[in-house]
């Protein structure tokens, strides 16, 4: 009979025990996507291929815009009031570009658009997940735009990370899901099997 009082209150424990750890998992995986402010302005470049010189070049325009627009920025809290001083100095960006490629001797076109509606892929970095969609930003296209991208977060400054070299997200989630919920089944079976072990039901 004790044995048996002490059986439903271990079942009763893990009822109200398992479902919180669920809740706790759903809470933390919303909270990854915060990491990039609502408002935020990015930087999205674009190299002309994938080869070496191609992505040596796209790295060259990224080093030189993201010092130059975050000496810029640095002391700006308002979005507005960073929004309208890049706008305002867009050509000194498509000047960086020009001095960039003269210096490698490149003849090549580029462009440099700042808008609300610049198209990125989905990425995960680390545990963040930054999912697809059109946002702010400041795209640079370097010839014809073909190789791998590269992009950061202009403001709040946040270009200290490289959000590109991740892989897509999208592979990645059901398999994470589907592990966990292995783990947590294995889990749940083992201590079953133990307390019907202990009781003399096995």
């Amino acid at each position: 009979m004790k044995k048996l009082l002490l059986f439903v209150f271990i079942s009763f424990i893990l009822f109200f025990t398992l479902p919180s750890q669920t809740v706790s998992h759903e809470a933390s995986t919303d909270e990854e996507y915060q990491v990039i402010p609502d408002e935020a302005i990015r930087l999205r470049i674009l190299a002309n291929s994938d080869s070496e010189k191609d992505q040596q070049i796209k790295y060259m325009v990224r080093d030189e815009v993201n010092e130059e627009i975050t000496e810029w920025v640095k002391d700006i809290t308002d979005i507005d009031q960073a929004r309208n001083l890049i706008e305002s100095r867009t050509p000194q960006i498509e000047n960086i570009v020009e001095d960039v490629l003269a210096e490698k001797g490149e003849d090549r076109d580029y462009s440099v658009d700042y808008g609300k509606n610049v198209d990125f892929p989905t990425r995960q970095y680390g545990p963040y997940v930054y999912p697809a969609g059109e946002y702010e930003a400041v795209l640079i296209t370097i010839g014809e735009g073909s190789g791998s991208n590269w992009w950061c977060v202009l403001f709040p400054p946040l270009c200290f990370l490289d959000f590109s070299n991740e892989a897509s997200a999208a592979a990645k989630e059901p398999e994470e899901a589907e592990s966990t919920e292995e783990t947590e089944e294995t889990e749940e079976t083992e201590v079953k099997f133990f307390l019907f072990e202990w009781l003399g039901w096995s």
